[in-house]
């Protein structure tokens, strides 16, 4: 039995709740564990009309759908919105589904450092003055991919400036919010909500179920045309099986509860807790001399191991000591860029956040990975203010 900091629970509804975990049960007595059926045959319940209907006011489009797996998400989607004679920008780090993806369109794929908007300026001016391949024809359409906060470093995407560059020269914008929608945001609603952009600036928005709602499945939300598209053509929708009822069930209730639509403000202190607990235990691990990567508000604190030979041994002697933590390797990150990934939920009490930190900084020491300086804390710097006073020596 361990302190889990590697899940995407991010905000505890993955575990049992009072308001979600009824209506999941009596949403099993109803429609079953599965339909069975792609959404096209006998797939698609009241639930799912409902489902798609709820989440495309939370992240403020006019439509969505939804599938049952989120990986698939991107990579059955970019196929479908572009091909042949189309251009994909995508961030250097962006997610493996989305590279997928992106090969299986067809499309010429071209890579923008990451998280740099004067880079990706410089890539769209150069393609666009170059135009498709060999023939040098304008391109059919430009898809500019990018995800809301990156799952291996923790950062927020620095998605204003991007979306100013797209405008510029007429390129669509694809937002991946998996790890931000639900995390961030004063109501739970991303890194548009976080960082002041309007969700009508970006063209697709794509995001998981599987992260803050407890839940499995992904959506596409955008325009009712879209949609529309996607519903006739995308694969995902076509072929595979309809999200589980029960799951469908727990996104709907999750959702509600984090826009105080059960009656309660759990969902904005679950939301507040989330933020509380990320930027203490992102403090923390700094002042102790960790390399952590990320920004503030993002529950993905990656701490720096470099050397591959730590990383047994930095989840191990964690796990020992009955706290478990997810360490990411190549082909994930470079060789030499190996890390642990610390996923912290709004369902951490003081306490586990305390314990996690004095077993990290042990196993630190231990292992040899704090690569700064340790700050000394409160206690260690009054001694050292009182220290000279003791020592003064008295010259007549």
């Amino acid at each position: 039995r361990c302190l889990n900091l590697g899940s995407y629970n991010y905000l505890g509804f993955a575990a049992a709740d009072e308001y979600c975990t009824p209506r999941v049960i009596d949403s099993l007595c109803r429609f079953s564990a599965s339909t069975c059926s792609t959404r096209v045959e006998g797939g698609t319940t009241t639930l799912h009309k409902e489902l798609e209907e709820c989440v495309a006011n939370f992240v403020g489009k006019p439509a969505a759908v939804v599938f049952g797996m989120g990986y698939v998400t991107n990579s059955a989607i970019l196929p479908v919105i572009i091909g042949r004679g189309g251009l994909i920008i995508s961030d250097s780090l962006n997610h493996n589904s989305i590279v997928n993806g992106a090969r299986g369109s067809g499309a010429t794929i071209r890579v923008f450092q990451h998280n740099t908007p004067s880079h990706l300026e410089k890539v769209l001016r150069e393609q666009i003055a170059d135009g498709q391949p060999r023939t040098h024809r304008p391109w059919k359409k430009i898809i500019v991919v990018v995800e809301g906060i990156y799952s291996m470093e923790g950062e927020l995407c620095k998605l204003p400036e991007i979306i100013a560059i797209c405008k510029k020269y007429k390129a669509y914008v694809y937002l991946d919010e998996a790890h931000s929608i639900g995390a961030v945001g004063k109501t739970g609603r991303g890194v548009c909500e976080l960082l002041g952009v309007d969700t009508a600036d970006v063209d697709i928005m794509m995001g998981t179920f599987t992260k803050s709602f407890g839940s499995c499945g992904g959506y596409i939300a955008g325009s009712k045309e879209l949609i529309q598209y996607l519903k006739y053509t995308c694969p995902a929708h076509l072929y595979a099986t309809s999200i589980s009822p029960p799951a469908a069930q727990q996104i709907i209730s999750s959702i509600k509860v984090i826009l105080g639509e059960d009656g309660s403000s759990r969902g904005a202190q679950k939301l507040a807790r989330i933020r509380e607990n990320s930027n203490f235990f992102r403090s923390e691990l700094q002042k102790m001399g960790f390399e952590v990567l990320g920004d503030n508000d993002s529950p993905i604190m990656p701490i720096m191991l470099y050397n591959p030979a730590k990383i047994p041994a930095f989840s191990r002697e964690c796990l020992k000591q009955n706290v478990a933590v997810v360490t990411v390797a190549f082909p994930a990150t470079p060789l030499l860029l190996a890390r642990a990934r610390i996923c912290i939920s709004a369902s951490h009490t003081k306490e586990d956040l305390l314990k996690a930190l004095e077993v990290i900084s042990q196993v630190g020491d231990m292992v040899g990975i704090k690569y700064f300086p340790a700050e000394p804390n409160k206690q260690q710097q009054d001694q050292q203010q009182q220290q000279p006073g003791k020592d003064t020596i008295k010259l007549d």
